[in-house]
């Protein structure tokens, strides 16, 4: 079975994609890589280095053009703050944000650990500046030609914005963009990122979306999806492992309830590969739907 297609700014992306679980060896990461290709996946999350070695490692070995990587970039390598990188300062981030953002029955599950009491004044915030060097060399390893997509992501993508710094999240974008790389925005917190990064020039937004639950309310994420200009793209579609048991519902509650463009899918075992693509052969076609771009040609 082939992975169905749909398209982003004219290029191919499948409507699922494979996320090798991070805790495996490289060893394991491979081994899965090449047994979901071996069944028809082309298209693969790359979260870190060992993902990106992994996904080369497949190309090579098998010789096929057609597969594709979609590269991570951690926001947080666009950004410093008095010349020291931000995540420097995650005790006083985390602080600010708790004082100012994060409704109080989400703080335990998005901060468990003790925080600073210290938090960013304003003048500090407007002190937080983009990192090019450093940003630079974390874009350096994607080659368009193999990762065409690029997701810009991570806690630092939320915590820009709620600090009021979209500024930098869209000087990373356009420096994706000089690359000739897509760009993808991947935040956390659905119902706070999606009105408050609409307006930067990505292709799509990756978030946390379920048929159990969204940060930080399920309802409230369903109904801003249903109703966003751009393609939406679940992560953890499949909510931590919980719907293994029922990939086929969970996925129609995606693609047929909220119109979602694709799904990352994590999975840690060979088991999980062929459940979801057993899955997907009981689904209605998978066809490009209103957000997604048409291919062009």
């Amino acid at each position: 079975m082939r992975m169905p297609t749909a398209f982003l700014e004219g290029k191919k992306l499948s409507r699922v994609i494979y996320s090798i679980k991070a805790s495996s060896h490289p060893e394991e990461i491979s081994a899965l890589m090449k047994k979901a290709q071996e069944m028809g996946a082309w298209c693969f999350d790359l979260p870190s280095a060992k993902h990106l070695e992994s996904f080369k490692a497949l190309k090579r070995l098998t010789a096929d053009s057609t597969l594709i990587g979609l590269g991570y970039l951690d926001a947080e390598k666009g950004a410093t703050c008095l010349g020291r990188p931000l995540h420097q300062f995650e005790s006083k981030v985390i602080s600010t944000i708790k004082k100012n953002i994060v409704p109080s029955h989400s703080i335990r599950y998005f901060f468990p650990n003790p925080t600073s009491s210290e938090v960013f004044t304003q003048k500090e915030i407007d002190r937080i500046s983009f990192d090019a060097p450093r940003f630079e060399k974390a874009l350096s390893p994607f080659d368009p030609q193999e990762f065409p997509f690029l997701v810009i992501g991570g806690k630092y993508s939320d915590w820009l914005l709620a600090l009021g710094r979209i500024d930098l999240i869209k000087e990373m974008v356009e420096r994706v963009r000089g690359k000739r790389l897509i760009p993808i925005f991947s935040g956390q917190w659905a119902t706070f990122v999606l009105p408050k990064a609409k307006s930067l020039d990505v292709a799509a937004y990756a978030v946390p979306i379920n048929k159990r639950w969204s940060h930080f309310d399920l309802a409230h994420a369903c109904d801003l999806i249903k109703k966003f200009e751009k393609p939406v793209i679940s992560l953890n579609p499949l909510a931590d492992g919980e719907l293994l048991d029922e990939p086929e519902e969970a996925f129609l509650f995606l693609f047929e309830g909220l119109k979602i463009h694709s799904a990352i899918a994590e999975v840690a075992s060979e088991q999980e590969v062929i459940r979801i693509f057993e899955s997907l052969k009981k689904l209605p076609s998978l066809i490009p739907h209103r957000k997604a771009l048409k291919n062009p040609g």
